[in-house]
């Protein structure tokens, strides 16, 4: 079985280590991606994975790209999250299902004052979602579902009916001003976002973003795939890496921050 060694190639304040186990690379990575302890509003951390040849997927799902080193990244996240923040489409494309935190990130989420298992957030402007899918029906938190106000009263009430919290962003559209506003109310302020590239596109257009974490697979990919984000206009946001770190397979796990604000 691969064990994961992870070098830290670059960090700002500290020299280069290698982890020599895969608990003490999970400690690590629970530092290097602490949240900020302080925000003046939800931070948005945004997580991808990619081919060297910047496929986001392969046949339509991001399954394919997972490395060792990424989906210990990927549980990382998840446990340091309030929620985890996904588009419609992503949903339906992998078959998502509520969140698995295991049984130490539950004892650490707890005494840290967190609950157990963070909810999955999914955006969907018209509450297009079947209530029998999985992120329904095979979850141990309630989905909470971003949608508009004007959305159809009758898929709205399938959902609730389904166990879904309904939250309102928006009048026709779900901006991501009201994004914000809504996990703000709900005490939802570190965001982990999972995509897909429409609602990554559209915080990179809304300067929502705060940090990106890419992981490099160490793979070409080739195929139709897409970028990480799109959107109808290109929007410049500098950032600043956080941390460079590799794998013995090959695998790059950055972290990207952003530039202060003016």
């Amino acid at each position: 079985m691969h064990r994961v060694h992870i070098a830290t190639f670059f960090t700002p304040d500290r020299p280069p280590v290698r982890e020599e186990s895969s608990e003490s690379a999970a400690n690590t990575l629970r530092e290097l991606y602490a949240y900020p302890s302080e925000t003046p509003r939800p931070w948005i951390r945004v997580n991808f994975v990619s081919s060297i040849d910047g496929a986001v997927s392969v046949d339509g799902v991001s399954g394919a790209l997972g490395t060792p080193a990424d989906a210990l990244v990927f549980a990382t996240l998840r446990e340091l999250a309030d929620v985890v923040l996904v588009g419609a489409g992503t949903v339906r494309a992998e078959n998502y299902g509520g969140a698995r935190v295991g049984a130490e990130g539950r004892r650490r989420r707890v005494a840290s004052g967190m609950p157990e298992v963070p909810p999955i957030a999914v955006l969907s402007a018209r509450a297009h979602l079947d209530p029998q899918a999985r992120l329904f029906t095979d979850t141990e938190v309630a989905p909470i579902v971003v949608t508009c106000a004007d959305a159809d009263p009758a898929r709205i009430r399938a959902l609730t009916d389904a166990g879904a919290r309904i939250v309102t962003a928006g009048d026709g559209q779900i901006t991501s001003e009201g994004l914000l506003a809504a996990l703000d109310d709900l005490g939802l302020r570190r965001v982990l976002c999972e995509g897909g590239p429409s609602l990554f596109g559209q915080l990179i257009a809304d300067d929502a973003v705060d940090e990106v974490c890419l992981t490099t697979a160490p793979v070409l990919a080739g195929g139709t795939a897409g970028r990480v984000a799109t959107a109808p206009n290109a929007r410049i946001t500098s950032m600043t890496p956080a941390h460079i770190l590799t794998d013995t397979d090959g695998t790059v796990l950055t972290r990207w921050v952003r530039m202060p604000r003016p």
